[in-house]
């Protein structure tokens, strides 16, 4: 049978846990023209919850055509209107009314058209005269999406990127023109806490207070125990409640981690997986990634590592800058240690969650944390 934990990208609702609260609510905003800031760690599965909508918006035959954009390879103004125009080429492409008015549109930007080798999808490159023209074809191509006869439903993920734009006004934009789009809702999902915190709720920002929060936490243990289990029994296998439970307590119920590993224990093929097999499969994943790991030892000063080091070893840290912290591991003076944190945040190797009041510091990818506790 195919592997049903899936890590890379969304397949079905079958292979799918939980999150029933979070696409209720994404359900009943999104019909009821309320638009939606979704936040959460990366890799903690916001992806594959607008999937999960998107199928469920489908199921129930909900008169609305779901849009998915990733902008976080993104660098401009112009990137951003050329990934949105080929994801509506591509999802209107079998519609004949809603295909025939998009590319009317694209004909009237006069673009240099070609197709993907792989999937023969069309790709724009788009020539602009000057930044006028550039923000007139972003109006151009809400007012046609807002045309379309139809509700539509634009996700657009790693929404902070616009942040990076060398348009300063870009936020000021998109709000201006946004705001009068009334068959058009958005899903502006974010991975940078802050940025997206600033930008929806910083009260100086244009997008103040202009949609709904809701934050991606870890799937309970309960629920999770009980998928894991189901994906095994359905197979005709059986995997121990230990083994269950040290599967969740090393990813820490993190979705990327926990769909991994179980991935990898399921290719055991064993009848029955108990604590044991587990553990080896843990290792072997740390050491498939460990060329990986070595390679972050290159971009880091010797600081940097020694103090990345420290934090993967307590596992979280509250405070970096104690005497007892510093000492108990050799590290510089506090003044240096408030100098390197900002670094490896920004870096996302490591990061920082406002917990209890106060700001905790992490490893972000879980197994790079594992491999430095034990090698070091």
């Amino acid at each position: 049978m195919r592997n049903p934990f899936i890590y890379r990208s969304y397949i079905s609702k079958q292979l799918f846990c939980d999150r029933e609260t979070e696409l209720k609510t994404l359900l009943a905003n999104c019909t009821s023209n309320v638009d939606t800031t979704l936040i959460s760690e990366r890799r903690m599965g916001k992806t594959g919850l607008i999937h999960r909508l998107f199928e469920e918006i489908e199921d129930l035959k909900i008169n609305m055509l779901p849009l998915y954009v990733d902008i976080f390879a993104t660098s401009n103004l112009a990137d951003f209107i050329k990934v949105i125009s080929e994801t509506v080429a591509r999802t209107v492409n079998d519609k004949s009314s809603m295909s025939d008015k998009f590319m009317q549109f694209i004909k009237s930007l006069r673009p240099m058209v070609t197709y993907d080798p792989l999937s023969g999808m069309p790709q724009f490159q788009i020539n602009y005269q000057n930044e006028p023209e550039k923000i007139q074809t972003l109006y151009s191509l809400f007012d046609i999406l807002n045309s379309l006869g139809q509700p539509v439903l634009l996700a657009i993920d790693e929404f902070q990127q616009i942040r990076y734009y060398p348009e300063q006004n870009m936020e000021a934009l998109l709000r201006t023109h946004i705001q009068t789009l009334a068959n058009v809702n958005f899903i502006f999902c974010g991975s940078k806490r802050h940025l997206m915190l600033d930008i929806f709720a910083n009260e100086r920002a244009p997008f103040y207070r202009s949609t709904e929060f809701l934050a991606l936490d870890k799937i309970s243990e309960h629920s999770y125990s009980e998928f894991i289990i189901k994906q095994f029994a359905d197979s005709n296998r059986y995997i121990t409640t230990e083994a269950v439970a040290y599967i969740l307590d090393w990813t820490q119920r993190h979705t990327y981690y926990t769909q991994r590993l179980c991935h990898y224990v399921y290719q055991l093929e064993d009848e029955r997986i108990d604590i044991q097999k587990v553990k080896k499969s843990a290792q072997q994943i740390l050491q498939t990634d460990t060329t990986v790991f070595n390679q972050y030892r290159q971009m880091l000063s010797d600081r940097q590592w020694r103090l990345l080091v420290a934090i993967a070893k307590e596992g979280k840290v509250n405070n970096p800058t104690s005497r007892k912290f510093l000492q108990k591991y050799a590290l510089p003076a506090a003044s240096t240690i408030q100098s390197l944190l900002p670094a490896l945040v920004d870096k996302e190797i490591i990061t920082d969650s406002f917990v209890d009041e106060c700001t905790q510091y992490s490893v972000s990818d879980i197994f790079f944390n594992h491999w430095l506790a034990l090698n070091f």
